[in-house]
């Protein structure tokens, strides 16, 4: 049946899913290092976890599609070196992100993350490449969770108007 039928891991990738994949490893190596920051700038320590989680979260996925390019000889993006660690209080106040932005801004990334797993997984002729970013769709969904949850408990959810229609007015 040609080379679409044998085992996925042994079909070519398509250019659609190489340039995925090369992109979303130079995506999350700039979110790894914006993250890093951020993390120096959060003062709330659930935020942090959920930071060092989400970083976590990329590096893994790096683990995985790094190893799918070498293995088809394509050659990796660049990645801005590791930030060091540094304390909140020796940022100037006025050059501080605080921990509501800092949560929005991942919490927004985690949404746009869910949307590029989704159009990989659609453009995908590999079986292969197609379940793996539905497991990373699946972890961003989950982690997704775990920042709505934190920004709803801390008060820093800022929800689009609600619709109250007629009959909610009694």
């Amino acid at each position: 049946m040609g080379v679409m039928s044998r085992n996925p891991k042994d079909e070519p990738l398509h250019y659609g899913e190489i340039f995925t994949i090369w992109t979303n490893i130079l995506s999350n190596n700039g979110m790894i290092a914006a993250y890093q920051t951020l993390y120096n700038h959060t003062g709330d320590r659930e935020l942090a976890k959920l930071v060092e989680e989400s970083i976590v979260g990329m590096e893994e996925e790096n683990k995985q599609l790094k190893e799918i390019l070498k293995l088809n000889g394509v050659g990796l993006p660049p990645a801005p070196p590791e930030r060091p660690n540094a304390r909140l209080e020796d940022i100037p106040v006025g050059a501080r992100y605080n921990d509501p932005e800092i949560s929005a801004m991942v919490a927004g990334n985690l949404a746009k993350g869910l949307v590029a797993c989704s159009t990989a997984m659609g453009l995908s002729t590999r079986e292969d490449i197609a379940y793996m970013y539905g497991q990373f769709h699946m972890a961003k969904a989950q982690l997704g969770v775990k920042f709505l949850r934190l920004n709803k408990s801390k008060g820093w959810l800022v929800p689009p108007p609600l619709h109250v229609g007629p009959h909610d007015e009694r």
